[in-house]
């Protein structure tokens, strides 16, 4: 059992893996409330719910489902977060796709995440990705970060980040607190701490704006 349980719809088209997820989570104490295999089914599921006031924590959706397996899942998880703020999405892709991690991130900096199917394998890493996007935080594969942020470092936005606070941010992106930053980079708290504080003050990110400074660190470049 957990200690911050969460609900949970899945859309994913191959049963073998959404059975698949659905016992990881509920083997550490998450509730499963649907698992559809189309878009068209989870707005509808999700429409279902809202009406009986029931609405989930989270979605967790492939990218591309049927009947194209294209866009589909992307386009519903969009779609989910301009009708329902408040609900986490985080969707699965087999490959990086750029265009579809910069509309997701695109809209609300909270609860939304980005990650590849295979980290999927790493239990632990996916499923506490699960609870950050479902409590607001943000989930994003390294590679969807290092290929966006390895964009993004054309624009001269970044022109004012070291190297170190490059790497730092990228690790921000990822979901990571300032604790695990500085055991990644093998530095104290307080560096990282520094760190954090320099990219906000770069950015112009007020303290008035709180934990949200993080996302919005993160979202400021990949929007550049």
């Amino acid at each position: 059992m957990v200690e911050d349980r969460v609900r949970v719809v899945i859309a994913e088209d191959s049963v073998l893996l959404r059975e698949g997820l659905t016992r990881l989570l509920t083997d550490r104490g998450h509730e499963v409330v649907a698992g559809v295999g189309d878009a068209e089914a989870l707005v509808k599921t999700i429409t279902e719910l809202h009406a009986e006031q029931a609405l989930p924590d989270v979605v967790v959706a492939d990218v591309r489902m049927p009947p194209t397996h294209t866009d589909e899942g992307v386009r519903a998880a969009v779609q989910l977060r301009r009708t329902h703020p408040g609900l986490g999405v985080l969707v699965l892709s087999q490959y990086v796709e750029e265009r579809y991690a910069t509309e997701l991130l695109a809209g609300s900096s909270r609860g939304v995440g980005y990650l590849l199917k295979d980290r999927v394998a790493e239990v632990r890493e996916f499923v506490d990705a699960v609870v950050r996007v479902a409590e607001g935080g943000t989930a994003l594969d390294p590679e969807v970060v290092a290929q966006l942020l390895g964009r993004s470092r054309k624009q001269d936005v970044l022109a004012g980040l070291t190297p170190r606070e490059r790497e730092v941010l990228g690790l921000m992106a990822e979901g990571r607190t300032n604790s695990a930053i500085a055991k990644q980079l093998v530095v104290s708290d307080g560096a990282v701490e520094k760190h954090v504080s320099n990219i906000f003050l770069k950015l112009g990110l007020s303290p008035s704006e709180g934990d949200h400074r993080r996302v919005l660190a993160v979202l400021t470049y990949l929007n550049s």
